[in-house]
């Protein structure tokens, strides 16, 4: 059995990926959980971690850590991760605040300043496409549910260079009342959400469009815009990316089966169904995976079907995958 080596603190560790968090690393053989904090529930049991009250982020010793994860708001988690790195204790976020390229991004949208542009170069932790980027870095940004969902769904056709130049992709996304966040919103009460269904940020006005769109055109500068609608579902957890795209001409939409079998036939995170099967939530809730699915409309128009939970391989499964990388360990330790 691996022996402790690492010792982590949780920032935000009340939070429901902080949570969910909290439970994966307490079954990590190699880490240490020292602390989680959180201002609202500071000297409450923390769930998972036996031993261990929340504590105030004031209280928490940074000299005691090899690892931060920052489960923290946007805007407030820069700051954060500029202080861990400082004191030499390398950073997973889970916020945006490391995720986007540039500052001008970044402020166009979050609409404010970022507060330490030099932090801009931090790797993006997608492993499947970023995998030998993330190995002894200091940092990680972990990426958003919905762009995890989303490029997961996309990267093959991008990587093969299979779509049609210019031609927008279209994403129809859903995702559970969790992925908003633990802090109480009248939106998001149980009599709004129940029996509901509803979009928000349609078109182009959602804040993960930037950071898709960066990573898409990484992958293929020709991939044409993104249009793309988030709507809430009424459950708590689990993300479904339903994806249109249209191919270029020398490909067919039902030879995708084999291209996707192939390209994520190494990723035992990434199911590929068989044909005929969908993907659904249940495939992946409070699993640290992706199943994604195809539907060929025509040789020329293909559906996609990308599901996650966006808890786990949207946001703390997946930062503890990019741990696990950046410290050199197995990387599914804890995940499978």
């Amino acid at each position: 059995m691996t022996q402790v080596q690492y010792r982590v603190g949780v920032y935000g560790g009340s939070g429901y990926a902080g949570q969910d968090l909290v439970e994966i690393l307490s079954r990590h053989p190699a880490v240490e959980i020292v602390f989680a904090t959180s201002s609202t529930y500071a000297g409450q049991p923390v769930p998972f971690a036996d031993g261990l009250s929340y504590v105030t982020p004031d209280k928490a010793d940074l000299i005691e850590l090899d690892v931060a994860f920052l489960a923290l708001p946007h805007g407030v988690s820069a700051k954060m991760a500029k202080q861990c790195l400082e004191a030499g204790v390398r950073v997973i976020d889970l916020s945006a605040d490391l995720r986007l390229d540039t500052a001008e991004s970044y402020k166009k949208w979050y609409e404010h300043d970022h507060p330490f542009p030099e932090l801009l170069d931090t790797p993006y932790g997608l492993p499947e496409i970023n995998r030998e980027k993330l190995a002894g870095v200091p940092a990680i940004a972990a990426p958003g549910c919905y762009p995890t969902t989303t490029i997961l769904g996309l990267m093959p056709l991008l990587k093969a260079g299979w779509l049609k130049p210019g031609a927008p992709i279209i994403v129809d996304a859903k995702s559970g009342v969790s992925g908003a966040g633990r802090e109480p919103k009248p939106n998001l009460q149980f009599v709004e959400v129940y029996s509901n269904f509803s979009p928000y940020n349609p078109g182009r006005v959602h804040r993960h469009v930037g950071e898709i769109e960066q990573e898409i055109h990484k992958l293929d500068a020709h991939a044409g815009m993104l249009i793309f609608t988030p709507h809430l579902l009424p459950v708590d957890r689990g993300l479904m990316s339903s994806i249109y795209v249209t191919l270029k001409e020398g490909v067919d939409a039902f030879e995708a089966q084999a291209l996707y079998a192939e390209t994520y036939q190494a990723e035992p995170l990434v199911k590929v169904l068989p044909k005929g099967q969908q993907a659904t939530l249940k495939h992946v809730v409070r699993s640290n995976g992706a199943a994604i699915s195809l539907t060929p409309i025509t040789p020329e128009y293909l559906h996609i079907t990308s599901v996650t939970d966006n808890l786990r391989k949207g946001a703390s499964g997946q930062a503890v995958q990019c741990m696990n990388i950046m410290l050199g360990l197995p990387e599914f330790t804890a995940l499978l």
